[in-house]
């Protein structure tokens, strides 16, 4: 069975907790505190995996774990770190937070593994806590918390081309002649459930991979059929064939099919309604010697700059003419792969959400406000504040978590100075 989509919970391993014990040996009846600390724990790591097509194991096993690390021991004895989880996906799985539906990360490109959730620190032993004033600390340091979140795993195909159409006009005929695919081919509506991919060799120029795209109906972009499911697998796709039953061999208008089907991408995503396409005229060897059909198809939508070629994918005509000119396509479309940029970030959303913070005003300096606490200091020590995306996510935080309001409420004004654990910024309206 083919999976495309998987929602399952992920959870880190909490830290250990630091230990709490002191030096006890024959002739040192006083000895100092010897708690060791506690080990760190798991981290959960997404992996992309060359033999994996399908989410399929994602589909019986919801829960997944790393392990938690030890507690901390005596003798200053570390506790054992947790082993970490790596949970290997296919090439193009993308992982969203399952609330929001935001990307959290896209597993494809360069993009080989990520660490989605990290492990808990493990808590300093109370061997770190003697004191000149206090020399037998009783308290050891709590390991920090796992880190635990639902997503949605969602498999989108990585192809340069998409081979669109209605059912049985031909698709997978024409994937297994111009291709090493072996696509099950029948006479029914809607045979192909799952996308089939094919690389296409060309001489003397690079080859390209084909994903014929399971058979669209009217309503899909709304969900009607399987439309989100199949739809989903065009977005990485650069160039777009269409194909058409030219002999209406089914009674289907090729012309209203095209308009059809366009009016389905573009419902579900303009951008891709919006990037090159071929139309692929299929069934001519039914024509005979009329040849009113194809120009009627290229009368209509030549002069909108999307050409038409004949072919028979039974016969194998005109298919050479037609993989040549969406090799000229894809070399004028943008050569980038299609990432989806990560939106969501675990650890600045997740991580000690409930800790305080004060804002105050400088008795000191006019005009200069402290923004200071737990939950500050781990925000910024997560956050790249260099980058555009890390200083976006820091006004969102401000925002957010009512600082912002605060500030106002404290009466600050246009150019005062916002203070942070040694950094500064000027509050602007």
């Amino acid at each position: 069975m083919f999976a495309d989509r998987a929602k399952i919970l992920i959870r880190s391993g909490k830290g250990g907790d630091g230990h709490v014990s002191f030096r006890r040996e024959l002739y040192v009846p006083n000895g100092g505190p010897d708690g060791g600390d506690g080990g760190r724990g798991g981290d959960v790591i997404f992996e992309v995996d060359e033999g994996l097509n399908t989410l399929y194991e994602y589909r019986h096993k919801r829960k997944f774990k790393a392990q938690d690390g030890e507690e901390g021991g005596k003798r200053r004895c570390h506790g054992k770190d947790g082993s970490d989880i790596i949970l290997k996906v296919p090439e193009g799985t993308i992982i969203r937070e399952a609330e929001s539906g935001k990307v959290i990360a896209d597993m494809s490109g360069e993009n080989r593994r990520q660490v989605i959730l990290q492990g808990g620190r493990g808590g300093a032993g109370n061997m770190h806590f003697a004191t000149s004033t206090m020399q037998v600390p009783k308290y050891a340091q709590p390991g920090v918390p796992a880190q635990e979140l639902e997503v949605l795993l969602e498999l989108k195909v990585i192809a340069d081309v998409g081979l669109v159409g209605f059912p049985n006009v031909g698709k997978s005929t024409f994937l297994s002649r111009v291709t090493n695919a072996q696509p099950k081919i029948a006479n029914y509506h809607f045979t192909t459930l799952n996308p089939n991919l094919g690389v296409v060799d060309l001489n003397g120029a690079p080859g390209f991979v084909i994903a014929d795209i399971p058979g669209l109906i009217e309503g899909a972009s709304e969900g009607v059929g399987l439309g989100h499911e199949f739809l989903r697998h065009i977005e990485r796709t650069r160039v777009l064939i269409h194909i058409v039953d030219a002999a209406s061999t089914e009674g289907r208008d090729p012309v209203a099919d095209i308009y059809a089907i366009n009016k389905e991408l573009e419902a579900y995503n303009e951008e891709i309604a919006a990037r090159p396409q071929v139309i692929a005229a299929n069934k001519i060897d039914a024509l005979g010697d009329n040849e009113e059909p194809i120009q009627r198809l290229k009368d209509e939508f030549e002069p909108k700059g999307i050409k038409v070629f004949p072919i028979s994918a039974v016969a194998g005509k005109g298919l050479k003419e037609l993989l040549y000119y969406v090799r000229e396509l894809l070399d004028q479309a943008p050569q980038e792969a299609i990432v989806f940029e990560q939106e969501y970030f675990p650890g600045e959303e997740l991580v000690y959400e409930n800790l305080p913070y004060t804002v105050t005003k400088s008795e000191e300096e006019e005009g200069v406000f402290i923004v200071e606490g737990p939950r500050i200091e781990k925000m910024l020590g997560y956050t790249n504040l260099d980058s555009e995306k890390g200083f976006a996510f820091f006004q969102n935080f401000l925002k957010n978590t009512g600082i912002l309001k605060e500030l106002e409420e404290a009466g600050i004004q246009e150019g005062d100075t916002v203070r942070m654990y040694g950094l500064a910024f000027d509050y602007f309206h």
